[in-house]
């Protein structure tokens, strides 16, 4: 069995592009699970696989994780990723923003086997892999800058956590965003939100993981929702802000008709 294996993951290293492309999109989700179950194999499998990204910005699978790593910036110590339920809302996620603006190439993943991927695939050549989507997102900015716009921002910060009350783990000022007002983010070690429905989709029990709000503070919008005076007009945006947030990444609404009530308003 392990010669065989071997044999055949030769046979299709030595497939030429054009040919491993028609190869990729016949059987690259089963070369996928190769990454979960065959574990002594998995370096060798990891070479073989082959994902959308930022740098073409198209659907088209053709980066391989090697090619990634030697487009890397100096500096890069990760291989960053982001897992959608679709190409177009892994493509157009506001936690993309930071990545696009510094040139950082992010891998688009959006197969329902690409959330089992990443959770057995933890690091490439050394590289680890990381969610844009999690944890707390660590760049170059001026550490006391953004220590003084947190603080600034503090009251407002309060304000939306109290508005949102037992729906949000907290709220704090972004790093991620450039355009959008809003976006939410998981704990490193928290289940991601896709995974989530994922899982509910299959019928598992999954309870609901309160999350946090990052917010832009510099968007107008934001802004805006900081000179307001009426407490349950101020609610209102923030449940907004919160909703559109969930719909950005490609979820669903508790409540969509209130969502839109309160968004005729």
């Amino acid at each position: 069995r392990s010669a065989s294996v071997k044999k055949v993951l030769g046979m299709i290293e030595g497939l030429s592009a054009e040919d491993y492309a028609k190869f990729w999109e016949a059987f690259g989700r089963v070369i996928k699970e190769g990454v979960i179950e065959d574990f002594a194999n998995r370096e060798r499998i990891a070479k073989l696989l082959r994902f959308a990204s930022t740098h073409a910005d198209t659907s088209a699978p053709e980066v391989s994780l090697e090619a990634y790593v030697g487009r890397m910036q100096e500096g890069q110590d990760a291989i960053w990723y982001i897992v959608a339920d679709g190409f177009s809302t892994a493509r157009n996620s506001p936690h993309l923003e930071y990545f696009r603006k510094q040139g950082i190439e992010v891998l688009l993943m959006h197969e329902p086997i690409d959330e089992w991927v990443v959770t057995h695939l933890h690091e490439f050549e050394g590289k680890p892999l990381k969610s844009v989507l999690q944890g707390d997102l660590k760049t170059d900015a001026d550490d006391a800058s953004d220590k003084d716009k947190s603080e600034a921002a503090s009251p407002l910060l309060k304000r939306i956590k109290t508005a949102l009350e037992s729906r949000v783990e907290d709220v704090k000022v972004s790093q991620r965003l450039t355009e959008s007002p809003a976006c939410l983010v998981s704990g490193q070690e928290q289940m991601s939100a896709n995974l989530e429905r994922l899982l509910k989709a299959a019928g598992q029990d999954v309870p609901a993981a309160k999350r946090i709000l990052e917010l832009n503070v510099d968007h107008p919008m934001v802004k805006f929702m900081d000179t307001m005076q009426d407490e349950q007009r101020f609610a209102h945006w923030a449940t907004l802000l919160f909703e559109q947030s969930i719909l950005a990444e490609g979820g669903k609404l508790e409540d969509p008709a209130g969502f839109v009530k309160r968004m005729n308003e």
